[in-house]
């Protein structure tokens, strides 16, 4: 059997989509409040198991078990291209499953346990008989709780040498990742014909393209309120004001994005979700102003 290129590897692994949940690793590191003195290599090694191994892990698994919806919607990707032959696509998925579980049982038992639970919703979410993605309220719930919530309390875990955040990071984690939704069905638009003719119930084939939209945005818009609220209840009025204000500038887009939902999807990803993610570490530092999320 042929093997693939180093560089149809890289793209099966999609660099690309380490980016959130190696920055909710951040906001958890950033949270704790713990001094990062001496702890670099943790943090280093933190980072990467969010990104390039159990993210990396998670859009492997997806590829192999898509591989007939990718024919229809992406055919240049590498396995319905066949520049990723045979049965690699699913030996890379596994290999990347035990590299992570190696990363972070290095890390330490709550990282461990962090990383194991996301790695079974990675395979959940792909795999049969599960295949959470078949709908999009419980795939994209799955995917959200990985991306933001998993690794922000993984990134504090860590700091923290091991014992579980304090109910504040818990919450911010917690509503992060339900506005989360709304990001994972943003990507949902570029494949509405695929999924509709394999059976894959994503929100815009359930709810038409107007109404996945708007639940889109409500989704990403009512979390960050709370969270507005939240700060000013915790005496942090700066912090709340620019969460605000970042929510405020995403309601704007929205307009645009509601406009020409599959058109604008790519735009407002591109725009919307970094003003989402910037709220997100505004918060962080709120916690840490406040004396760090602590430990239970």
């Amino acid at each position: 059997m042929s093997r693939p290129r180093l560089s149809a590897v890289a793209e099966l692994l999609k660099p690309i989509t380490w980016f959130p949940p190696m920055w909710a690793f951040g906001c958890g590191v950033v949270a704790s409040g713990a001094s990062a003195d001496g702890r670099w290599a943790l943090i280093v090694a933190g980072v990467l198991l969010a990104g390039p191994f159990v993210c990396a892990t998670s859009q492997a698994v997806n590829d192999w078990f898509d591989r007939d919806v990718d024919a229809i919607n992406e055919p240049q990707r590498p396995i319905p291209s066949g520049r990723m032959p045979g049965a690699w696509g699913l030996y890379i998925a596994v290999l990347w499953t035990l590299l992570s579980l190696l990363l972070a049982a290095a890390l330490g038992p709550t990282a461990l346990a962090a990383a194991g639970f996301g790695l079974l919703l990675a395979w959940a979410y792909s795999a049969p008989p599960l295949r959470l993605k078949r709908n999009g309220w419980w795939g994209n719930s799955a995917c959200a709780l990985c991306y933001e919530g998993l690794a922000w309390l993984t990134g504090a875990a860590v700091m923290s040498l091991g014992d579980w955040p304090e109910g504040r990071s818990v919450a911010l984690a917690l509503l992060y990742s339900a506005g989360a939704h709304g990001i994972m069905t943003l990507n949902d638009f570029k494949s509405i014909e695929g999924d509709r003719q394999t059976g894959i119930a994503s929100l815009p084939v359930q709810l038409g393209v107007d109404g996945a939209a708007r639940a889109a945005c409500i989704a990403m818009a009512l979390p960050q309120a709370v969270v507005v609220a939240l700060l000013l209840h915790w005496q942090a009025p700066v912090h709340a004001l620019v969460v605000a204000a970042m929510l405020a500038a995403q309601l704007l887009l929205m307009r645009r994005f509601l406009a020409a939902p599959v058109a604008n999807a790519p735009w407002y990803s591109a725009r919307g979700v970094m003003l989402y993610v910037l709220g997100m570490l505004t918060s962080a530092f709120a916690l840490r102003a406040l004396g760090g999320g602590g430990l239970a």
